[in-house]
């Protein structure tokens, strides 16, 4: 039988869940911006990226929304 992980072996995978949930707060420095202009930042390896902040940024975030392997977040007031 063939079988091709294509190096699966190595993935890491979640599942169908993040390591955030809606509503937390996080301190982040912004680390890149997306194609969209949102600032990116990460909170252990898991990509955030976030509205209205920009690279170089240090600011809290609220996040908004998550995905499988990414979230949303904006500035928190």
């Amino acid at each position: 039988m063939f079988k091709n992980n294509y190096g699966r072996d190595n993935f890491s995978d979640r599942g169908n869940s993040s390591p955030l949930n809606e509503g937390e707060e996080y301190d982040v420095k912004i680390e890149d911006v997306g194609r969209d202009g949102d600032g990116i930042a990460r909170i252990e390896g898991f990509v955030v990226f976030v509205s209205g902040a920009k690279l170089g940024d240090e600011v809290k975030i609220r996040i908004t929304s998550t995905r499988r392997n990414f979230g949303f977040a904006e500035i928190a007031q």
